[in-house]
């Protein structure tokens, strides 16, 4: 008789955005669909799930959907099941309720406890990935879990048949279409294709001001929510929404409605350049393997500067001078140190360079191991 799968239980808070419960929904699908694992995950707001999952029911506190066991549960008052897993993901330091963590004191043995990390560049993670560090009052032991970009790091989250996906995607046009046609938008033809996603506090208006003047038509697709206060301002109070256009000279602003991650997938493959912010849809942009720009999570004492600086002297080494210092001087204006608009047409003539970078960068991500690999192999030897 073959063994019960192990059970993992996963806890997620949403604190502003939807970038680590979106980090947390893709570990419990792949942990289901890849390693066989009876994944629970445990959210404090169903709702913020339900926008990046449809299948989910924001009014139902527990159901099954993508092989997960998801329930809704809030910090120290939640009514968990005595039983903890055999592994417990804590996700981005979010805290477990003391009853919960009462009840794994309780188990014969102690589960293997998981504070996954944010993602990070900076070469200090290397030696804190995989370390043990003892609760003060319990009999108990954590273990940080760091993604990152090299061996020595937990990787990235990737599923097995991403790329497989990803290039029927972009060979298919019938495909493309359908995209198209969900995102209620005309099939684009010579413009440049951007996709935009951004925190509200984007240096925006000085790159639409650009576009609009710019030789080569842009269309700019911009998830429905997206720095809202912004583009009402810069269109005169259009009332842009999903299924309405703008335009202003060369340029078209497209509204698309806030869609499932599998779709966001697609929209990143289909886009010439993607502007991305904090960490799922940044990581998706890599995946996605075409040039890119990143906002950094804003944090105090301009602290995410480490972080985007880190990043950046690795993703860009292997450019020459030029292309390396057009990624860099757009990606810094981008986080509000420069000006966006004058630093985009060196970035438009850096884009031959970026485009190979970006496929040479995901290819050497690719040797790696995921994160859902390395995670299932770390917890395999502690359960």
């Amino acid at each position: 008789m073959p063994l019960p799968a192990p059970r993992w239980d996963i806890f997620c808070t949403v604190v502003d955005n939807f970038g680590d419960v979106g980090i947390a929904w893709r570990l419990a699908r792949q942990l289901a669909g890849e390693h066989a694992i009876a994944a629970r995950l445990f959210v404090d707001d169903m709702h913020a799930l339900a926008r990046l999952a449809p299948e989910i029911d924001a009014s139902v506190s527990e159901q099954y959907a993508r092989g997960v066991d998801v329930r809704h549960w809030s910090g120290a008052k939640a009514d968990l099941a005595a039983d903890p897993g055999e592994v417990v993901v804590e996700a981005f330091g979010c805290g477990l309720p003391p009853a919960y963590l009462a009840a794994m004191t309780a188990r014969g043995r102690a589960p293997v406890w998981i504070n996954l990390e944010y993602l990070s560049a900076e070469s200090w993670i290397e030696g804190c990935h995989g370390l043990a560090s003892r609760h003060p009052t319990l009999p108990l032991t954590r273990y940080f879990f760091f993604p990152g970009f090299t061996p020595q790091s937990a990787g990235l989250l990737r599923e097995r048949d991403l790329f497989l996906r990803r290039d029927r995607f972009r060979a298919d046009s019938h495909s493309r279409r359908t995209l198209w046609r969900v995102l209620g938008i005309d099939a684009p033809t010579e413009a440049l294709i951007v996709s935009l996603f951004c925190y509200s506090n984007a240096p925006l208006p000085s790159l639409l001001d650009v576009w609009a003047e710019s030789d080569q038509p842009v269309l700019c697709l911009i998830p429905e929510g997206t720095a809202g206060a912004l583009l009402e301002r810069w269109t005169g109070g259009s009332g842009l929404r999903a299924g309405k256009r703008f335009t202003r000279g060369r340029l078209a602003l497209a509204m698309v409605p806030f869609v499932a991650q599998d779709d966001y997938d697609k929209l990143l493959w289909a886009c010439d350049i993607n502007f991305v912010r904090g960490e799922d849809s940044f990581v998706r942009a890599q995946w996605a393997a075409q040039p890119m720009i990143w906002q950094a999570y804003p944090q105090t004492e301009n602290a995410q500067r480490l972080t985007l600086d880190a990043f950046l002297a690795r993703y860009g080494a292997a450019l020459l001078p030029d292309p390396a210092a057009a990624l860099k001087s757009l990606s810094l204006a981008w986080n509000h140190e420069g000006n966006a608009g004058r630093e985009w047409q060196p970035f438009v003539a850096a884009l031959p360079a970026l485009r190979i970078l970006a496929e040479s960068w995901t290819s050497a991500l690719a040797l790696q191991p995921d994160l859902a690999e390395g995670l299932v192999r770390f917890c395999a030897d502690r359960v």
